[in-house]
């Protein structure tokens, strides 16, 4: 009960909330290079039952609407370690019939949620060395390119087969895709594919192509005031043979950044890969960790408190999950304050047993060394398996408890 009253509560917002995330985010990231990955995630809420109070809204064909949950998500470049929330957008859609897409100028469209995102990244990250913001094909339009910060690159995949600018060797029809593929390939390298739903781990060669663009203006919804044309990379990168399973791979990438070399294309491509972060973070949040969907509040507002809040909370299972092996190289201080580190050691030295499985192997100081710790709380006993985000989820609870008992004293009791 007194949850839900705080959820209710007029003052409290998701707003507010992202605010304070991005904070301690923007703190953490100084004079590192950080990719900002963002992406858009519907949440069926109430257990996925249709037509729930206010915020279940059926659309065509029966199809339940529910919450959608925008989040910008700060990632190392070279380690990939997650480092903080950036920002999020949590929105109802409303029933009311809406004018046509190319009526409507981008402030009044959801796809306005991609440049906001990127203008957040660019505030909150202001003291991160480089910026570099990566999102998927439903961003890939011409006003987001257009409007970014001067100090934030982007990454996109393409999704538009745009017109272009004649080139010295240009398509037939002046159009990216068909450019693109007469361009010669310019390098190959191996790597593994990871492992994914319905898709097994594979090792491959991809080949790569890479030329400047000059994107022109589109002549239909593009607001008249936007600049004629935007000059990117674009870097295209194909799997040079059919996988067993799962169809393969072929990415087209827009970049402000410069490539003129193999290298910097491979660096491109390995940026973009690091996208794969968030879709683990929202499996961490619906399914993996929380089962925020089996959620079921009736007032619209307080739902949305939820989400926001159950996001901050899953960004820091998303982070002591990547920690667990000590791999990204954190400090305790990319997921919790300073007074915590006491309460974790005195843990730690409690939960350790006699033989070496039973210790702790981190250093102090350390991320993993609290993962170790939040493993071990939430039923792990270092034995057997990985933990994963609903034994850290546990854990978490559990040493929020015990933090919670360290500040109470004999009169409180």
């Amino acid at each position: 009960m007194q949850f839900t009253r705080f959820l209710r509560n007029r003052s409290v917002t998701s707003s507010e909330m992202s605010r304070h995330a991005g904070g301690l985010t923007g703190q953490r990231v100084a004079g590192r290079d950080v990719v900002a990955i963002q992406d858009t995630s519907e949440l069926v809420l109430g257990g996925r039952r249709a037509g729930k109070a206010g915020y279940g809204i059926v659309g065509k064909g029966g199809a339940t609407r529910g919450l959608l949950l925008h989040p910008v998500l700060a990632v190392e470049a070279g380690s990939g370690a997650l480092l903080g929330l950036v920002s999020m957008q949590v929105w109802n859609r409303g029933a009311d019939k809406l004018a046509g897409r190319r009526q409507r100028p981008t402030s009044a469209k959801e796809s306005r949620r991609w440049i906001e995102g990127v203008q957040q990244a660019g505030e909150v990250l202001a003291l991160a060395r480089t910026i570099t913001a990566v999102s998927d094909r439903e961003s890939d339009f011409y006003e987001l390119f257009a409007a970014r910060p001067a100090n934030v690159e982007l990454i996109v995949r393409a999704c538009q087969n745009r017109r272009i600018e004649a080139a010295p060797v240009d398509s037939a029809d002046g159009l990216l895709f068909g450019f693109i593929d007469g361009q010669p390939e310019q390098g190959r390298f191996t790597t593994t594919i990871p492992a994914a739903p319905g898709r097994a781990e594979r090792h491959t060669e991809l080949a790569v192509r890479f030329a400047p663009v000059v994107l022109r203006r589109p002549l239909n919804g593009a607001d008249p005031g936007l600049p004629k044309t935007v000059t990117l990379t674009l870097v295209d990168v194909r799997e040079t043979s059919t996988p067993a399973e799962g169809k393969p791979v072929h990415w087209r990438l827009l970049t402000t950044h410069s490539v003129t070399e193999l290298g910097q294309a491979r660096r491109i491509i390995d940026l973009y890969r690091q996208r794969w972060t968030i879709e683990e973070f929202f499996r961490t949040l619906k399914t993996a960790g929380f089962d925020i969907e089996a959620a079921d509040i009736g007032e619209p507002p307080a739902m949305i408190n939820l989400v926001a809040a159950a996001t901050i909370a899953a960004v820091t299972i998303k982070q002591l999950v990547q920690a667990r092996d000590g791999n990204t190289n954190q400090l305790l201080g990319d997921a919790f304050e300073p007074h915590d580190r006491p309460v974790l050691e005195a843990v730690s030295a409690k939960l350790e047993g006699k033989t070496e499985r039973q210790r702790n192997p981190h250093a102090e100081g350390s991320l993993a060394f609290a993962a170790w710790v939040i493993a071990r709380l939430g039923g792990w006993t270092g034995y057997y398996g990985k933990p994963g985000p609903k034994v850290m989820r546990i854990g978490l609870a559990q040493f929020r408890a015990i933090k919670y008992g360290t500040t109470l004293s004999l009169q409180d009791v």
